[in-house]
């Protein structure tokens, strides 16, 4: 299947490691421009190197998303040098766990805040690709943890937030052919990631998790990225508001 990503630009918001770096190597790899942010500037360097080499435009910054002005500033800054936006993908999150006032506050300002701003600062450029191309899209990651919960705590209620508005933002502007999904992943393991580190760390907390896992493994980066990038492809034009949960069948939640 043609994707038709080809030539199509897109503005990834913590892109170089785990799901977001597999969602940029995708979009790359179709043919598609990149413009990637995180907080590290070496780490933004060598991804930009890398994408690069897969034949297509490709740049980064170093952003502090809770920084909102200096956000917005750079997403214009991509947008001019990729020659406009027609996918952005909110990707970066916190990983604040627990139900203290600061986990609170990093969630949103990260994941919340992170994406809303994104999406202000990107919306003329996504709205004159869909008036060009006849589709552009906003793609949102979130958790199956946005509904799966066994205490009370910060992060499953601010990606639980990114849902919401996800589905508000695809029916505001669906008349303008710009498209708001969200991807919601179970477990995800990768060498520097947070499963990794609990396999080390906490090995009876990472075994439990596994037990759950009826597929016999958890997810990777690379599964998430396929399903994110599907929908914010052109290929995926008439679908909008929807919320993929991609975790291998290890939650029991029915997706009316």
């Amino acid at each position: 299947m043609d994707l038709g990503l080809k030539g199509r630009n897109a503005v990834i918001l913590g892109g170089t490691r785990g799901i977001g770096r597999a969602i940029a190597d995708t979009l790359a790899a179709e043919g598609a421009n990149v413009a990637i942010c995180a907080r590290k500037a070496d780490q933004v360097a060598q991804a930009v190197a890398d994408l690069r080499k897969l034949g297509v435009k490709a740049t980064g910054a170093a952003v502090d998303i809770t920084d909102g002005p200096a956000l917005a500033v750079w997403v214009e800054a991509a947008a001019a040098e990729l020659g406009g936006v027609d996918m952005l993908v909110s990707n970066a999150g916190a990983m604040a766990v627990g139900n203290d006032v600061s986990a609170w506050e990093q969630n949103f300002k990260l994941d919340v805040l992170g994406m809303v701003v994104a999406f202000e600062a990107a919306k003329p450029h996504l709205l004159k690709a869909a008036e060009t191309h006849g589709d552009a899209s906003f793609t949102i990651i979130s958790s199956v943890s946005a509904a799966e919960t066994d205490s009370a705590g910060a992060y499953g209620p601010m990606k639980a937030a990114l849902i919401h508005q996800a589905k508000g933002l695809a029916r505001q502007y669906a008349g303008k052919h710009v498209r708001a999904n969200v991807v919601s992943p179970g477990a995800i393991y990768f060498k520097g990631g947070v499963w990794n580190m609990i396999e080390t760390n906490m090995p009876a907390m990472f075994k439990g998790m596994m037990d759950r896992m009826v597929m016999g493994r958890m997810g990777t980066p690379d599964d998430i990225a396929k399903a994110a990038v599907f929908l914010a492809s052109p290929a995926s034009c008439y679908t909008t508001g929807v919320n993929l949960v991609v975790d291998g069948t290890a939650s029991r939640r029915v997706n009316f």
